[in-house]
């Protein structure tokens, strides 16, 4: 399923529940089943907006709310550029009423830059992504975000490929320049959606970061991505240990919850912890069953998963 299109995917029906007691705080409080667990996770997962619309409708700041009251302390929004300044600042505000994180954010205004773009050397596209850059400070000012995600699109069939990986380097450098500035990270994200993409491969992401030279470029290594190109998940990560700032989540086949699909993520989660991460773990993927069952699904998924042993 492409990236950009799998929260439009109709969702299949069919969850557990699992008993508990919850206090909920937000308007879903008298709907809710009472059902779930509110103490926070060990790790710190990002959802997305839409994950929890059946509890607590389509009001993404009362989806926060709700979320926040079953144990969730962090929220993602690749979207939050599109959104007008107001809500930007309201969806800070409330991140920070409930001590919470913004996670990721995409810099860019139209969805996914799937053209060829910084590969090219173009400098139209260069100028772009240095606007965009710029903005996205702004923005990362009202959310309190910290992360922002880019990919510099699609391979150009007409240059060598080291032409192509110089290039990119240049246009990152530029950002990277602008977002350092204010202590913001973009995080470069390998992808599985489609051979055309430039950037596919932790190894590849390493060596770009490397020569970026900047702490403000750095590997999202989204699991999910990244168990459809190459595999072998944990050593990898250990490989580009020291240029990951961010992870995002996604089992395989289906990109739906942990649990659904082939990956093990107790270890993985597990792991990553030990060896001492305490950023975000965006939860980019869909959910395997419908309404308020396949929510209350998911969140018991994310239980299962984060109940490993610390420092073991």
């Amino acid at each position: 399923m492409e990236r950009r299109n799998f929260l439009k995917k109709n969702i299949l029906s069919g969850a557990a529940l699992a008993a508990g007691s919850l206090p909920f705080v937000s308007k879903a409080s008298a709907t809710a089943p009472q059902l779930l667990e509110s103490k926070p996770f060990t790790a710190d997962y990002a959802f997305h907006d839409g994950m929890f619309s059946a509890h607590a409708g389509p009001d993404f700041i009362e989806q926060i709310k709700f979320a926040h009251s079953v144990g969730f302390r962090s929220i993602e929004d690749n979207g939050m550029m599109s959104r007008t300044p107001a809500m930007q600042q309201k969806i800070g505000d409330t991140l920070a009423s409930l001590n919470m994180r913004m996670g990721v954010f995409v810099i860019a205004y139209d969805n996914w830059p799937l053209q060829t773009s910084l590969t090219s050397g173009d400098k139209q596209w260069r100028e772009k992504f240095i606007k965009y850059c710029k903005d996205s400070v702004e923005v990362a000012k009202r959310c309190g975000a910290k992360w922002m995600t880019v990919v510099p699109g699609n391979f150009d069939r007409k240059l060598p490929m080291g032409i192509q990986t110089a290039r990119v380097i240049e246009s990152l450098r530029y950002g990277a320049e602008i977002l350092e500035k204010h202590h913001l990270i973009m995080v470069l994200e390998p992808l599985s959606d489609t051979p055309d993409l430039f950037l596919r491969h932790t190894d590849q992401t390493y060596s770009i970061c490397k020569a970026v030279n900047s702490p403000s470029c750095k590997i999202l290594f989204d699991m999910y991505h990244m168990q459809r190109n190459e595999g072998n998940i944990i050593a990898n990560i250990n490989l580009c240990w020291d240029e990951t700032a961010y992870f995002q989540i996604g089992d395989n086949p289906g990109r739906n919850e942990p649990g659904t699909g082939e990956m093990n993520y107790q270890n993985i989660f597990k792991y990553i912890h030990n060896k001492g991460f305490r950023g975000i773990y965006g939860m980019e993927h869909g959910k395997a069953g419908g309404g308020k069952e396949g929510e209350i699904a998911l969140i018991n998924a994310y239980r299962n998963a984060d109940n490993f042993t610390v420092g073991s």
